[in-house]
């Protein structure tokens, strides 16, 4: 088993959930809340931990079948573990174990919440709840693989580790590009509909959210009512693109290239 590649792997994940992390740091400062700070510090800590960990790029950049799926396990363990602090640094879900499931829920686009009144959460945290769901809903490790320096069958085998089916089938003759392709069909839907939300006049923040949510098709919501408040049309665009997200991506691209 190739170890300096799986800490490699781990060490890319690590940067990358810090990066993501700057997103609420940034909400945070937008709406003048000190529960930015947290995303900000933590997420600089995890970006120097991912530097610390491939301070040497292995020699051997190949990653086999098993290596693959423990890169996958412990992808999935890491975005947890880490993810579920800021909730518990902000003091707004104080319990360890409730933020790290209340992340898990939102990475795996599950959509369960142990939280009675989310209205109280602060828009840095709303916004990393949701946001959380928009990367997981493509699958996390996909959007890592479109970064990630690596070539040959290594991207292969980390790819079919995190797929479910028994199979997977390349878009394009590198994996690399087809993890982009999928997520740029990701993003232009996502786009498409925070458009058609802000043309029903729903404010900005709210419509990204929603977009997120939707997306992810877990459904983290930013209300206590959920979407009882919302208009009918509102209703409406949400439910065709919980609809459209949910098609595989494969058949747009099929689409895409007649």
């Amino acid at each position: 088993m190739n170890y300096k590649m799986i800490r490699f792997v781990i060490s890319w994940v690590l940067k990358v959930e810090g990066m993501l992390m700057l997103f609420p740091a940034l909400v945070g400062a937008m709406y003048q809340e000190k529960t930015g700070f947290a995303y900000l510090i933590w997420g600089r800590l995890c970006i120097a931990a991912g530097l610390i960990l491939c301070f040497r790029k292995p020699s051997n950049m190949e990653i086999y079948s098993r290596d693959g799926f423990v890169c996958v396990s412990l992808s999935w363990v890491v975005l947890g573990v880490f993810g579920a602090v800021p909730f518990v640094i902000t003091g707004e879900i104080p319990f360890y174990i409730n933020a790290l499931f209340e992340i898990v829920s939102g990475f795996t686009t599950t959509g369960a919440s142990i939280l009675s009144d989310v209205e109280a959460l602060s828009h840095a945290s709303l916004f990393w709840r949701s946001f959380s769901h928009w990367i997981g809903g493509m699958g996390v490790l996909v959007f890592i693989l479109a970064l990630l320096p690596m070539k040959g069958g290594s991207v292969m085998n980390l790819m079919k580790a995190e797929s479910p089916g028994p199979q997977v089938d390349k878009l394009v003759p590198k994996v690399q590009s087809t993890a982009k392709i999928l997520y740029g069909i990701y993003l232009a839907l996502t786009v498409l509909e925070l458009l058609f939300l802000l043309a029903g006049r729903m404010p900005l923040f709210e419509a990204l959210l929603t977009s997120f949510g939707t997306a992810g098709t877990g459904g983290f919501g930013f209300r206590n009512d959920s979407f009882g408040s919302f208009s009918p049309y509102i209703q409406w665009v949400v439910t065709v693109f919980m609809i459209l997200f949910g098609v595989n991506f494969n058949a747009y691209f099929l689409l895409l290239m007649r």
